[in-house]
C-alpha cells in the first residue's frame, strides 16, 4: 500500500489527459464539419489540417490516456477490494460504462471524419461535446461525496448543469446567426 499515492495519482493524471481529449475532440469535430461546407480549395486545406489535428488528439493522447486511466484504476481496485461493495462505487462505475460508451460513439464520429463524411451538424456536435462534461461532473461528485443522499442532490446538480449547457448552446446559436445575418 506505499506506493497506493502513486497510482492514485497516476490514475488522476490519466483521467485528466483523457477528459482534455474528450473536450478539445467534439470542438475540432465541429470545425471539420463546417469546413466541409466551405467552397474549395477552402474545404480541402481544412479538411486534411483538422484530420492531421484529431489523429494526433485520438491516437497520441485520448486513447493512451483512456487505456492508461483504466490499467491504473483497475489496479486501485486490487489494491482497495472494499470499494466495490460501497454503492457508491455501483453508481460511479455505472458512469464509467456510460464514459466508454460515449469514447466508443466519438471514435465512431472521429473515422467517419477521417472519410469527411457524418451525419451530424455542428450544433449537434456542440450539444455532443457537453456529454463528457456531464459525465465528469457526475463522477466527481460521486467520488467526492460518496453516500447516496449527497450524490442524489449531486445528481440533480447534473440534470440542472445539463439544461444550463443546452441553454447556453441555444444562446450561442442564436448569437452566431445574427452574426452571420449581418
Amino acid at each position: 500500500m506505499e506506493y497506493y499515492n502513486y497510482i492514485k495519482s497516476l490514475h488522476l493524471i490519466f483521467v485528466i489527459t483523457w477528459f482534455a481529449g474528450l473536450f478539445y475532440i467534439p470542438r475540432l469535430f465541429i470545425y471539420h464539419i463546417e469546413a466541409l461546407d466551405k467552397p474549395e480549395p477552402e474545404n480541402s486545406i481544412l479538411s486534411d489540417q483538422l484530420k492531421i489535428m484529431t489523429r494526433r488528439l485520438w491516437y497520441i493522447i485520448t486513447w493512451p490516456s483512456a487505456v492508461l486511466a483504466t490499467l491504473f484504476a483497475v489496479w486501485l481496485l486490487i489494491l482497495v477490494p472494499d470499494w466495490l461493495q460501497m454503492p457508491w462505487m455501483h453508481v460511479k462505475l455505472a458512469f464509467v460504462l456510460l464514459l466508454f460508451a460515449y469514447h466508443a460513439k466519438t471514435h465512431h464520429i472521429f473515422k467517419q471524419l477521417q472519410s469527411d463524411k457524418t451525419t451530424w451538424t455542428s450544433n449537434q456536435m456542440r450539444l455532443w461535446n457537453e456529454g463528457s462534461t456531464l459525465i465528469l461532473f457526475a463522477v466527481v461528485f460521486l467520488v467526492i461525496l460518496k453516500d447516496a443522499f449527497n450524490w442524489i442532490f449531486g445528481l440533480i446538480g447534473i440534470f440542472l448543469l445539463a439544461a444550463m449547457l443546452m441553454l447556453g448552446v441555444k444562446m450561442y446559436k442564436r448569437i452566431r446567426t445574427r452574426k452571420q445575418d449581418h
